[in-house]
Parts: C-alpha cells; sequence; structure tokens
C-alpha cells in the first residue's frame, strides 16, 4: 500500500512540475510574440535614446534650429566647407599613396 502512496505523491509533484513548466513556457511564447516585442521595445526606447551621445547631438541641433537659425546657416556652410577640404585631402593622400608605390617598384 505504502508504495501506491509513494508513486501517487510522485504523481502529483510531477503533475506540479508539469504546470509550473507549462506556465513558464506560455510565458516565454508570450515574450516573442511581435506585439509583446514592440510593447517592450517602446518602453525601453526612451531609456536607450536618453543614454545614446548622438540622440544628444541631435537634441542640441534641434535646440539651435529653433531659437538662432543663421548660426545653424552659417555653421553649416563651415562644416560643408570642411567636409569639401576634407574630401579633396584624402584623394590627394591617396594621390601620394599611388606615386611611393609606383616609386618602390622602379627601385
Amino acid at each position: 500500500m505504502s508504495r501506491i502512496k509513494e508513486l501517487e505523491e510522485r504523481r502529483r509533484v510531477l503533475l506540479a512540475r508539469c504546470e509550473a513548466q507549462r506556465a513558464e513556457v506560455t510565458y516565454r511564447l508570450e515574450q516573442m510574440r511581435p506585439r509583446a516585442q514592440l510593447a517592450n521595445l517602446s518602453r525601453k526606447g526612451p531609456e536607450m535614446a536618453m543614454n545614446h551621445p548622438l540622440a544628444w547631438v541631435a537634441a542640441a541641433a534641434g535646440i539651435i534650429t529653433l531659437l538662432r537659425p543663421k548660426r545653424l546657416l552659417s555653421w553649416l556652410t563651415f562644416a560643408t566647407g570642411m567636409v569639401s577640404i576634407l574630401s579633396r585631402a584624402t584623394q590627394l593622400l591617396k594621390v601620394f599613396v599611388a606615386l611611393r608605390s609606383l616609386r618602390r617598384g622602379f627601385r
């Protein structure tokens, strides 16, 4: 008789463990659904943006645009000029590198 009671007790424990695992699997499957992922991302989104340096740069640029549009235009012209100078400098460096490699080939 005690063997049957042991088996019944073991069966109850296993059924309880199965129920707990079933609940965990259901929870994890619910987390994988696109709607739940979107909700998690929208909840975490503002926190992630607060810590990102480009978000701060974009915010500063937006504030400058709202407060002083003339200054923004002057900075834009300066920035485009610098980009132009840097691109030409990289082209010159590429030419120098090509010439040096040709010169080494003749030695």
